[in-house]
This record gives C-alpha cells, sequence and structure tokens, in this order.
C-alpha cells in the first residue's frame, strides 16, 4: 500500500486537525454549503455526511466485544454508500500498496518532531528498555536454573554410585565365611604362629570397613547437593518465571499507550532521525518517509483512532465506521480495515503497525551492526525485533521464529508494516525488513551497512506479524546456517577470496559521518563489522599475549589522507583512495608492525578466521612491504 498522500504537513497536537483537499467536486460544496447563525457549515442536500470513525481504545481490562450497535440512519446511509462502492474502492485499497510512493510536492520536507513525539518516543523507549531488562533477567534465572539442574543431575549419579559401591561391599560381605566377616574368630591358643595373619586380616577388614563408612557418608552427602541444587534450581525458574511475566505485563503497558499514540504525534516521531546518511540514500529515505506521514495525515484529516490490532482480526466484527479490506480480486485483506473519507477509501492499519513503522523510520540511518538490536546499530533481525517490541509485540532477533510469529501475506495483499524477508539457498531466511509501500522495503541490512530504504526484487516472501498464525507455516528454505543480513559476498578465484571494493553506504571515500562508524579503543573507529571482527580477534590475541592488539591507525579523513600523504608520500596512498577512508584498514604496533615476530606469526595465521588479511602488496618482499597494516576482507 502506498501511503495516502495528505496535503500540507501534519499539524502539531493540539493544534485544530487539517482537512485534506478531497476531489474538487467536494470541494466545491464545501465552498458553496450556507452558513448557520453559529458559524458553521451545514452539509448540502444529497451529501454524505462524515462517517462516525473508530473508537480510542480502551484500557485492555475495560475492552468488551458486543454486538453491533444500532446505527443512525446518517450511518445506515454512509454505510449503504460504502456498499456501493465497495468493489470500485475497496478493491483498490491492495492495489495502492504494489504501486510506487507518491511523489513528494516541491519544498516538502517531513514534518519535523515536537516536544509531544519526542516524550512519547522517550516513554517507549524506557518501556522498551524494561521489557529488554526483564528478559535479560528470565535468560539469567533459566541459565541458573539450567545449571543447578546439570549440578544436581552430577550429584544424584555420585550418590547412586556411592550407593551401589556399598550395595557391592555388603552382597560380597554376606558371601564370605564367618572367619573372613570376622576375622578374630581364627584366633586359637593351640596356633600362636597364624596370629600374625589373623591380625592383618583384622586391620584389612577395619579398613574395608571404615571405606564402606566413608562411601555412605559420600553418597549421603551427594544426595543432600543434589537436593540443593534442585531447590535452586526451582527457585531460579520461578524467578524466571516472573521476570518473564513482568516483560509480558510490560508489552501489555506498551501496546496500551500504542492504543493511545495520535497518528500526528506519530508522524513526528518517525521524522526524530538525526543520523547521517549519504545523499542519495537521503533522498530515498525522505521520499518514504513523506509518503508516511501523509498516509498518518490523511488518518487525522479523517478523524480515525487507529484501532488495535486485535481488534482488527475479525471481518464481521470490526469497529464502528470501518469496513473489511479488499485487495484487486475482491478477497478479504486480514488485519486492516478501510473507511470512506474525504472523497476516497483510506485503509486503517492496527495502532501496532503504526507505532512500529513510525519507530523505524526514527532510526533512519543507524549503522548495521551485526547481532545487534539498538539502540545505538542495528542487525536485520534484531531491527525488526526492536520496532514491533517498541509497538508491543515481542518478537526475537531469530529470523526463523519471526516467520513463524506471522501469517503468510498472499500476493497482491502486502501492507504496510508487513515483514519482508529474502532468502538464500545456503542460509535460508537471510534478510528481513518492513515493507514501506511501492517495491521499498525499510531494514538494516548489510548492503546498505545502515537502517535504509532500499528496492527489492521479491517481495513474495512475507508475513503480517499482528495477525497470529493459526498453524506453525513452513520455512520457505529450511537450513540452520546463520543470517547474513545481505552482507555482499565476494567471489572466488583460484579458490581464494577475489578482491571486492571497499565503496559503501554511498559514501566518499574519507568522507564518512562520524556516527557510521564504531569506536575501536578510546580513540580509532572503524566501520560497524569490522570493529566487531577486529575486537574479537583483540581479544584473541590478547589471551595469548597478554595485552590487547596495539593499533597506531585506522580510518582516515580526506584531510587526514591528505595530511599522510604530505609527509609520507612514497608509502602513502593518494588521498581519496586509501582503503583507511572506508574504515576497512588499519595499522598495529606492539610486534605485529615487525616482520619474524611471535605477534606477526600469530596475526598470519588466525587473522583470517576473523576477516582480517595482510594484502599481497604489504609482504615481506614486495616492493611495499607493511607487517603493520592489516585489511577488513580483500579490499581492491
Amino acid at each position: 500500500m502506498a501511503a495516502p498522500r495528505a496535503q500540507g504537513a501534519v499539524q502539531r497536537p493540539g493544534a485544530p486537525r487539517p482537512r485534506v483537499p478531497a476531489t474538487r467536486a467536494s470541494a466545491a460544496a464545501r465552498t458553496s454549503a450556507p452558513r448557520t447563525s453559529t458559524g458553521r457549515t451545514t452539509a448540502p442536500r444529497g451529501t454524505t455526511p462524515r462517517p462516525r470513525t473508530a473508537p480510542a481504545r480502551r484500557p485492555a481490562h475495560k475492552r468488551r466485544r458486543t454486538t453491533a450497535p444500532r446505527r443512525s440512519g446518517s450511518a445506515r446511509h454512509w454505510l449503504h454508500r460504502l456498499g456501493v462502492v465497495a468493489g470500485a474502492t475497496l478493491a483498490i485499497v491492495t492495489a495502492l500498496g504494489t504501486l510506487e510512493q507518491p511523489p513528494t510536492e516541491a519544498g516538502q520536507v517531513p514534518t519535523a518532531p515536537t516536544g509531544s513525539a519526542v516524550a512519547a518516543a522517550a516513554t517507549l523507549t524506557d518501556a522498551v528498555a524494561r521489557h529488554r531488562a526483564a528478559l535479560a533477567d528470565a535468560t539469567r534465572y533459566e541459565e541458573h536454573a539450567r545449571q543447578e539442574r546439570d549440578a544436581a543431575t552430577a550429584a544424584q549419579a555420585e550418590a547412586a554410585a556411592q550407593q551401589a559401591a556399598v550395595g557391592e561391599w555388603v552382597t560380597a560381605l554376606y558371601q564370605r565365611s564367618t572367619t573372613e566377616r570376622w576375622p578374630p574368630a581364627a584366633l586359637s591358643v593351640h596356633d600362636p604362629a597364624a596370629t600374625p595373619d589373623v591380625l592383618h586380616a583384622q586391620g584389612l577388614a577395619e579398613h574395608l570397613a571404615d571405606e564402606r563408612d566413608a562411601q555412605v557418608d559420600r553418597a549421603a552427602e551427594a544426595a543432600v547437593r543434589a537436593a540443593e541444587h534442585t531447590d535452586a534450581a526451582d527457585g531460579s525458574a520461578d524467578a524466571a518465571a516472573t521476570a518473564r511475566q513482568r516483560a509480558a505485563a510490560v508489552l501489555t503497558e506498551i501496546r496500551d499507550l500504542v492504543g493511545d499514540l495520535d497518528p500526528a504525534v506519530a508522524a513526528e516521531w518517525a521524522a526524530s532521525s538525526t543520523t547521517a546518511t549519504s545523499a542519495e540514500q537521503d533522498a530515498r529515505n525522505d521520499a518514504a518517509l513523506t509518503g508516511w506521514q501523509a498516509y498518518l495525515g490523511a488518518l487525522t484529516a479523517a478523524g480515525v483512532s487507529p484501532p488495535a490490532a486485535a481488534d482488527l482480526l475479525d471481518p464481521s466484527s470490526l469497529p464502528t465506521g470501518l469496513a473489511p479490506a479488499q485487495d484487486a480480486a475482491g478477497a478479504t485483506v486480514p488485519g486492516v480495515a478501510a473507511t470512506y473519507a474525504t472523497g476516497r477509501t483510506v485503509t486503517v492499519l492496527p495502532a501496532e503497525t503504526i507505532a512500529a513503522v513510525s519507530a523505524a523510520f526514527a532510526q533512519l540511518g543507524k549503522p548495521y551492526v551485526p547481532g545487534q538490536a539498538g539502540p545505538d546499530g542495528y542487525g536485520c533481525g534484531g531491527f525488526a525485533a526492536a520496532v514491533w517490541t517498541t509497538a508491543g509485540l515481542g518478537l526475537t532477533s531469530d529470523l526463523a521464529e519471526q516467520w513463524a510469529r506471522g501469517t503468510p501475506v498472499a500476493a497482491g495483499q502486502l501492507q504496510v508494516g508487513d515483514l519482508v524477508f529474502a532468502t538464500d539457498a545456503a542460509t535460508g531466511l537471510d534478510d528481513v525488513g518492513l515493507y514501506v509501500g511501492g517495491t521499498s522495503v525499510l531494514s538494516a541490512s548489510a548492503d546498505r551497512w545502515q537502517v535504509a530504504v532500499h528496492e527489492v526484487a521479491d517481495l513474495s516472501t512475507a508475513v503480517r506479524v499482528t495477525v497470529p498464525a493459526g498453524s506453525p507455516t513452513a520455512l520457505p528454505v529450511a537450513t540452520t546456517a546463520p543470517a547474513t543480513c545481505s552482507a555482499p559476498r565476494p567471489g572466488t578465484a583460484g579458490g581464494d577470496p577475489a578482491p571486492v571494493s571497499g565503496a559503501w553506504g554511498g559514501w566518499s571515500n574519507g568522507q564518512i559521518s562520524r556516527d557510521q562508524l564504531c569506536a575501536v579503543g578510546p580513540s580509532h573507529r572503524l566501520r560497524c563489522d569490522a570493529a566487531a571482527a577486529y575486537t574479537a580477534m583483540s581479544a584473541a590475541f590478547e589471551t595469548t599475549f597478554g595485552t590487547p592488539l596495539c593499533i597506531t591507525d585506522s580510518y582516515r579523513s580526506l584531510d587526514a589522507q591528505a595530511d599522510a600523504h604530505h609527509r609520507k608520500p612514497r608509502i602513502t596512498a593518494v588521498p581519496g583512495t586509501s582503503n583507511h577512508g572506508w574504515g576497512l584498514a588499519v595499522d598495529l604496533c606492539g610486534g605485529v608492525n615487525v616482520f619474524g615476530t611471535a605477534q606477526t606469526a600469530w596475526m598470519q595465521v588466525n587473522a583470517g578466521h576473523f576477516g582480517w588479511v595482510h594484502p599481497d602488496w604489504a609482504a615481506a618482499g614486495s616492493s611495499n612491504p607493511e607487517p603493520w597494516h592489516w585489511e577488513y576482507g580483500v579490499l581492491a
């Protein structure tokens, strides 16, 4: 669905809601309508009164489903009209979603956030942080419970072994003769020479008895430990359950907050990102953001309060003023509704979807950081999980679990907010993002290295998470390999990785915004995936040598490249061509800067496991040997 485009910017909360100009005919009707003595315009005869819109969402504990109320004559008239135009208008609701984004008017820019939007975002961010903390507590307690159960199992095994040994000793004892059980019985005044052997046998019997008693004690102690570990495991399991209940309660709180989120405030929240992007990417982001704000403006103009997702699941029992949405073939689109306002049909998305998509737009430009779920960087699965958790749906970062959480979307029924997956024959579900209209997806993908809007060719693999899956749906490609989030894969030449370009994110060499890079130590920065790999490599290096890697240079701005080339023209690249300018190269010290050292030998053996290589041009015996220079990937 391409979002309907409202004229002008969204008004700030508290200001009169704007009215979106409808058709020329309707505009003319309003112009010619007579005014009453109070100054209000009366509806001309034969026109359709404004329909009743969805009621504001009540708190969960106060909501109840009722039968359809008796409608007023005006409402019945409006619903009759809606039924007449259903075939002509509701059928285009989903078709809108397949069109390109509406053009941005000249000079139109996304609406900036106000205090209300900032406050709403802060409140939801705090709630999400509490949800994450509760889940972290639950995970910690569950891990402790697992460890305690493992310890209890080991203690029970030890107790059983000791008890078995005692049982074998007792069985053997009763199979012995009286003299073997009690050697002193063999003592005789008639055979004094046998006395030493008898005493020796008695000593052995006493030693065996002592060992038996020790085994009995060890069995008892192991049984006590097993009981203690079991009690500790039960306590941790209870604490984990309590933490998960707390997390679920926070999600309920978030959904209540989202249910009260005004579309105008959501529009401003969506524009709250201040993270830099390249000029080309910025244009794509702004076009999609402006379209989203225009859609929210249309809801505001129609006076629609988006209902909860749960209220849109049954198309036969929708909130007053809403009708089932239909695709181009006339089939009902699950989980969304439609209303007729300002001369056109407007799709009504759930409140949770509006919050998730607005939260996603608010992260535009944040860097891609593998495996992360914010707030400073995201992997693809972590991004989808974070924005939907902000909407009150607690998704995990695992792509397979995200797929299983929703209902697959039929062709032609895509709606904004649906999760669109990319698949790969080797890794299965490999990337995920939020559909934002046309052929555009908003994601944190490795091929963009930031949260960004981009075009995708295949939209056929998607789910709607606001419509829970009725039964498990098989994965489109089954595999357990980790997702790469569409990370570019270099080709191979003769079995070795082929050179790839270091350019990324639409940036120019040496002109990458600082907030697109991740810190390596107190004063160095790299592209975020390179920084993560470097940090892991440094930790492994420290395990061997007792100190982390020593680094002297990382990302170089264009000015820094010019300065270095001026001082060292023979050994530095022409400014604007250095791989340091992509944030993908480092210069090291601490022994790695000299050929033949143990540190250099360690790097030659281990760096490749972390994605770092020593380029051929810097090898010993080359025209420009530099043992200190290492690059992330085989860069051209």
